[in-house]
């Protein structure tokens, strides 16, 4: 069975601490005792560490050695317009699962104007959601998620392939495969879809079909992920 892994802010001198909300939701809920060894990242390398003291306000570790990972074979920025949070948090989860690299949240023609302002609120409720998401799946290094930019900021970005997913229509994912790449740009536009200026705006990106059916925005962002997934 694969040890469990868990995020630390640094390590100095061969240790590592948890504190606060962290060290209870690990001595109440995983029952962490001294002695007991887990991989723990500091969102740079990987390494196993033993529980030296387990306390309900504090979980400390010593590194017993600097483990080998393999980082994802290509960088994916997944810019995603913003959606009813509800939704948008799951996508958060299994994006992270994904090994998407970064998420931008954009802000297209038809997002709800409130979402915008509520989201700079938001940010650090979602960095949790990914590090908790990263801790489920054993992922080492953490996706970031930026601040909300303008479609047209999204547009401008570089990648070696960038994706842009339209219900309208588009060539068929499977006609990506073949493609050497090291990164890729992945847009997945609102509830109520992409309006005509958008797609004009997008027309040097790749324009992608995921189907014949109308996908919530959700769904087509983890299916763009698996995508790539099978591509890279």
């Amino acid at each position: 069975m694969a040890r469990r892994l868990f995020f630390v802010s640094e390590i100095h001198r061969g240790k590592a601490e948890l504190h606060g909300d962290d060290a209870k939701h690990l001595t109440r809920v995983l029952r962490v005792e001294p002695g007991q060894v887990y991989q723990i990242s500091d969102n740079q390398n990987l390494y196993l560490a033993e529980v030296e003291t387990a306390h309900k306000g504090l979980v400390s570790f010593a590194v017993k050695e600097k483990l080998d990972f393999q980082p994802p074979a290509v960088e994916i920025t997944l810019y995603a317009a913003l959606i009813k949070f509800d939704h948008w948090e799951w996508m958060l989860e299994k994006a992270t699962e994904l090994n998407v690299t970064r998420i931008v949240p954009v802000h297209a023609e038809r997002t709800d104007k409130g979402l915008e302002q509520a989201a700079v609120k938001r940010s650090e409720r979602w960095k949790k959601i990914v590090l908790e998401a990263s801790q489920q799946c054993r992922r080492v290094l953490l996706p970031a998620i930026e601040e909300v930019v303008s479609f047209e900021e999204a547009t401008k970005s570089k990648a070696d392939l960038r994706i842009f997913c339209d219900e309208e229509g588009g060539i068929h994912p499977r006609e990506l495969s073949g493609q050497k790449i090291e990164t890729a740009a992945v847009l997945i536009g609102p509830e109520g879809g992409w309006t005509d200026q958008e797609r004009q705006q997008a027309t040097e990106w790749k324009v992608v079909s995921l189907g014949p059916n109308v996908l919530r925005a959700e769904t087509a962002a983890i299916a763009a992920l698996t995508t790539i997934f099978h591509i890279a």
